[in-house]
């Protein structure tokens, strides 16, 4: 999901700004990952609704949409009835709902496989599967197949909820960044698409659908560390939850089930930027929720740091300094 507005929060303004920022590229940037890669990322640009399954959430979201008019953000308001007109799939039993045009979703499966393309076709050298055995800053990469040292004045240590686990950095110059479990399925509708045209949220989870028919449901969130198992609560409760707002989804067929890694901070917002205290080093991790969306503006940023450039305080890593990993 790319969704600054649905995630936005009061204290978290500058996460909103730099979210806002990112959403703008999203665009230019997916023209631009397709033209030189020759791969679709199935950007969709038809909003989000927020949607509310009693009175208790109903009142929520008219805070949410407070807030939202705070902000000078686009959101309107939507009775039962006309929520139900946007997304026919939506159960009669909904309460309200939030229009949110501004958000909107891409595959990040297919962003990944663009980017390694247009990589390669760029002259990068890319190590698939290729396990880091420990980063030595200021010389280069060693790689746990063969001891190969991979060399390198600089390094961009980008390796999510895992990037403050890897050997070779110092201790106090290490970012307190840790897992944070998100259970997800992968359902597909044999008949095609057309269950849903805008990704549908709601308190605790979300239906994505793409452009072939598949829908993603998610998530939950658990600071389990780095357990990735698949969990019949974890399974049950999406689905009741989901079900309960878009009857359809049970009719759905389950192609794939997945327990991801999500790179939290104590603040909730990216580090990006040089190592205060590690010539050479430089972060690009901690984006928690956000990552498909930080996608284009980590990228500027980081090419901006390692041009020279200062990294924006509000994220860079020495907002952490004296904070134990």
């Amino acid at each position: 999901m790319l969704g600054p507005v649905s995630e936005a929060d009061a204290g978290e303004q500058a996460l909103l700004r730099l979210g806002l920022e990112s959403a703008r590229a999203w665009p230019a940037f997916a023209d631009e990952l397709e033209a030189a890669s020759g791969i679709g990322v199935d950007l969709r640009t038809n909003g989000t609704l927020l949607v509310a399954r009693d009175r208790d959430e109903a009142e929520a979201l008219e805070r949410e949409l407070a807030l939202r008019h705070r902000f000078e953000l686009r959101a309107e308001r939507l009775l039962p009835s006309r929520a139900r007109r946007v997304e026919p799939a939506l159960a009669p039993t909904v309460r309200l709902a939030l229009d949110v045009p501004d958000d909107h979703a891409v595959d990040p499966r297919l962003v990944v496989a663009a980017l390694a393309r247009a990589a390669e076709r760029a002259g990068a050298v890319l190590r698939p599967h290729a396990e880091v055995a420990e980063v030595r800053p200021g010389r280069g990469v060693l790689l746990a197949a063969g001891r190969e040292v991979v060399p390198a004045g600089r390094i961009v240590v980008a390796a999510g909820p895992w990037s403050a686990q890897i050997a070779g950095i110092p201790g106090d110059a290490r970012v307190p960044v840790r897992p944070v479990k998100g259970q997800t399925l992968r359902l597909r509708d044999p008949a095609g698409p057309g269950l849903l045209e805008r990704v549908v949220r709601w308190d605790g989870g979300y239906l994505v659908p793409r452009g072939d028919g598949r829908y993603v449901l998610g998530a939950t969130q658990e600071e389990r560390g780095f357990d990735t198992a698949m969990t019949a609560g974890g399974v049950h409760d999406l689905l009741r939850d989901c079900s309960e707002l878009v009857p359809g989804v049970l009719e759905l067929e389950v192609e794939e089930l997945i327990a991801g890694l999500r790179p939290g901070t104590p603040d909730n917002a990216p580090i990006i930027g040089a190592s205060p205290g590690v010539p050479g080093l430089v972060w690009a991790t901690g984006h928690h929720r956000n990552g498909a969306l930080l996608t284009p503006v980590t990228a500027e940023r980081v090419v901006a740091v390692l041009a020279g450039e200062e990294a924006d305080p509000a994220f860079s890593p020495r907002r952490f300094a004296g904070v134990a990993a």
